[in-house]
């Protein structure tokens, strides 16, 4: 008989969550894999269209599927106490998961997804539920924070952890061998209204403040038949939002987007594409922002993190003024709408002084494009992250929080003023928008 396997992906208790195309696409990705031959459950505490937050919280979406969650004001855990912000939990309640469990149980395993490293109480806490109600399923955690912080990660005492990106143990541990050509499982929901997909994992570049080369090593290319799968899936399921979670979804274009685009072309996929991960400005090109475009891309987000050349440099120099306002051209001459282009600075980096970051929110201002502050989380093993270890216990993985290490590195005064400065930028722009 197959397996019955239960796909859990946690509440987040956290300062702040939005959902910005946020899906557990790891775990879905996973139970595709093994498609047909294992039986599958979902229960996604972060799912806004679930029956409870229809009918009671009334969550409203934007046109492109993106949404507040469900959440209730908590504690602040201790690590946190100083953090002059209000402290939540964003996702179903426990009570719904608590009977979800005595209602549809048992199961022969329970994979759970790990994202951020900080997000770890809302991990815990299913682990808790699980071994009370149905004691007999065998618990599997991956994911960013199994990754990042294995060692804190043996604490809460799983069956397996799975760090990176080598899923070989867990084929061997659940005794089914994986089809690696299918598409994640995205009909486990009854009505899934937004999806993501990946062209590729890893990057070739190797900035200093980001995981990915420690989670997924450097740039490959995902076969090209399953994302040709897995975007007439997500078509045929009536998904109209689509988010690509690639870390360099430019790179080697002529060899994985450009004819991935062109296949959404040929067929017809009506769905509206987004790049939340961000484009590499430097990598575009006029042909290349005329396919896009003309493809369904409705939102470009940019990697930009500040003006200051020699801050790029010392950080990996990803991406510099010229070429961010290069790329701006080729997108707005290709159609897009400036105030749908972002471009991303890093709020709270270590290296603040030299970020000059007031000045590369004005340059981008400048561009006649929205600025959007991606506030810095210190990641263990990256050679920022373990600079902060001057400021924080980076043992002590609630520490990573995006929203409290720039209040501990910039003050709270100051990290306010940077963040309603930026809010009154990108409202003057809209206001130009308008009077024109």
């Amino acid at each position: 008989m197959n397996a019955k396997i239960l796909l859990v992906n946690p509440p987040i208790h956290d300062f702040t969550a939005y959902d910005f195309w946020l899906k557990p696409y790891g775990l879905l990705s996973i139970a595709g894999y093994l498609r047909g031959k294992a039986r599958f459950t979902l229960f996604d505490y972060l799912d806004r269209w679930h029956r409870f937050t229809q009918d009671r919280a009334r969550l409203q979406s934007n046109i492109w599927g993106l949404g507040r969650f469900y959440c209730e004001q908590i504690t602040r855990p201790a690590p946190l106490k100083s953090i002059p912000r209000h402290f939540r939990r964003f996702g179903l309640p426990r009570a719904i998961f608590q009977e979800f469990l005595s209602r549809h149980g048992p199961w022969d395993f329970v994979f759970v997804q790990t994202v951020m490293t900080y997000w770890y109480p809302g991990v815990k806490e299913v682990i808790e539920d699980v071994r009370k109600i149905v004691p007999g399923a065998k618990i599997v955690l991956g994911g960013n924070y199994v990754t990042l912080c294995e060692t804190h990660a043996q604490g809460l005492r799983a069956d397996l952890l799975v760090p990176g990106s080598d899923l070989e143990p867990l084929w061997q541990y659940v005794g089914i061998r994986p089809d690696l050509i299918q598409p994640a499982l995205w009909e486990a929901y009854e009505q899934p209204q937004t999806g993501v997909l990946k062209l590729s994992d890893g990057c070739p570049f190797n900035c200093t403040y980001c995981s990915v080369p420690k989670v997924y090593g450097r740039f490959k290319a995902r076969p090209a038949q399953r994302a040709s799968a897995e975007i007439e899936l997500l078509a045929a399921l009536g998904v109209t939002n689509v988010a690509f979670y690639d870390d360099a979804l430019l790179f080697r274009a002529e060899e994985v987007l450009i004819p991935f685009l062109q296949e959404v072309l040929k067929r017809n996929f009506r769905v509206n594409l987004h790049s939340p991960n961000a484009l590499n400005a430097r990598l575009m090109t006029k042909e290349l922002a005329e396919l896009i475009v003309t493809a369904g891309f409705k939102t470009f987000y940019l990697g930009f993190e500040s003006a200051c050349e020699k801050w790029q440099h010392r950080t990996g120099a990803k991406v510099f003024s010229a070429e961010l306002a290069e790329a701006v051209n080729c997108l707005t001459t290709a159609g897009a709408e400036p105030t749908a282009i972002t471009a991303y600075q890093i709020l709270g980096h270590p290296d603040s002084d030299t970020q000059q970051l007031e000045k590369s929110m004005r340059f981008v201002y400048s561009l006649g494009i929205r600025g959007m502050l991606a506030d810095f989380s210190p990641i263990p093993g990256t050679k920022d992250g373990e600079h902060c270890r001057k400021w924080v216990n980076m043992d002590e993985p609630l520490m990573h929080n995006k929203t409290a290490f720039p209040i501990i590195r910039l003050g709270f005064d100051e990290t306010n003023r940077l963040k309603n400065l930026q809010r009154q930028l990108n409202r003057d722009l809209q206001s130009n928008v308008f009077a024109k």
